[in-house]
């Protein structure tokens, strides 16, 4: 059987039956490796049968009396002995008690479809390989767990009202963590991070196929890991952010939506919240809002576009493409952020100049 972990047998061998092999190639009887070894025949039989482990001293004594080094003995009594512990747990796994029933309740809730969809973990048939999937996939032993993990807590005090579901939002972002933690990136820099503000503003004049390894290496040189997700559905979630330890702060973005504008709102939005508020919770970008909500928004706002320079272009009594195209480039952003701006703002009514607006054609994030 094969995991996100590594590679493990089914089937649980005792080591004996590999020193019965040895024996059998050296034609060495039992009684005479026990008289080798200094050991009684009767204590060496539950060795053979697997019902006494292998002892850092007894594999010092086989190797000397087989000459098989004493690790690998080591290594077969280890494998063997937790190939016995994952057959109990499937065992436990498939019985029908109240904590299980729960976490069977907890594979769809999990969004279990959606990671097999994007190949973060494998498609498992039973109820209890699914169940062990999850668990590997949170890192817990129960996935009853996994909700009252600190870092999760944000996501919980939500609740499910509107068709949002808490338990969705958490696979979006271990997903999220997961990936990040396999990211490099220079310690956090608040100073290099503002600083960097104006290249990344720049940066939306372009296609994600031009712009996608810039945006992360810049990022990645500040300090922040920029994690581009799919969307997972009832997390109604734009982004998130976190931090992996005091000096790695990850910047979730999803792709809901394809509107180039709508990207880099949230994208600014997320860097607000790492450059404003502290580092001891999870951040989450959503239709909920609140004061950091607010305070990001407006951070991301004036960062794409100079408050002064947009009280006085949004004066104007009619807007047309070629005034939203001269401002966007005198200020250096797309015109569609101009657009998409004025139609948040009630400047403009949603059904105009929407050509200025661009649709992004990402490459899946799957495995990224």
């Amino acid at each position: 059987m094969e995991t996100n972990k590594g590679i493990y047998s089914d089937l649980a061998i005792p080591p004996g039956e590999y020193l019965e092999e040895v024996l059998e190639e050296l034609g060495m009887s039992k009684n005479e490796l026990a008289k080798r070894m200094g050991r009684p025949a009767s204590k060496l039989s539950h060795i053979f049968k697997g019902e006494k482990a292998i002892t850092p001293e007894t594999a010092i004594q086989l190797e000397n009396a087989v000459g098989v080094p004493a690790h690998v003995w080591i290594r077969l009594e280890s494998q063997y002995r937790l190939t016995l512990a994952r057959q109990a747990d499937i065992e436990r796994l498939e019985q029908k008690n109240d904590e299980l029933s729960l976490e069977r309740i907890l594979i769809t809730k999990f969004c279990y479809r959606k990671l097999v969809e994007i190949g973060e973990i494998e498609k498992h048939s039973k109820p209890h390989e699914k169940i062990q999937a999850l668990r590997n996939y949170f890192g817990v032993t129960s996935l009853n767990s996994v909700m009252g993990l600190p870092r999760y807590q944000t996501a919980f005090r939500l609740g499910n009202a509107g068709g949002y579901s808490p338990e969705a939002v958490v696979a979006w972002l271990r997903l999220g963590e997961r990936r990040a933690q396999k990211m490099a990136c220079a310690p956090f820099d608040r100073n290099k991070l503002q600083g960097s503000l104006r290249d990344l503003r720049s940066m939306t004049l372009s296609t994600p196929e031009d712009f996608e390894a810039s945006l992360t290496d810049t990022l990645a040189e500040c300090g922040v890991v920029l994690v581009i997700c799919p969307h997972f559905p009832k997390t109604k979630a734009h982004g998130a952010t976190f931090w992996i330890g005091p000096s790695k702060a990850v910047l979730m973005i999803t792709i809901r939506g394809n509107w180039a504008d709508i990207f880099w709102f949230s994208l600014f939005h997320e860097i607000g919240h790492i450059l404003l508020h502290d580092q001891s919770d999870v951040i989450l970008e959503n239709d909920i809002k609140g004061q950091k909500e607010e305070e990001a928004n407006e951070f991301a706002a004036d960062v794409l576009i100079p408050p002064d320079e947009y009280a006085k272009f949004a004066k104007k009594e009619r807007f047309y493409s070629s005034d939203i195209n001269a401002f966007a480039d005198d200020m250096g952003i797309a015109p569609g952020i101009v657009v998409g701006r004025l139609h948040h703002d009630g400047k403009l009514e949603h059904q105009f100049c929407n050509d200025l607006r661009i649709l992004y054609k990402w490459a899946y994030h799957v495995n990224s």
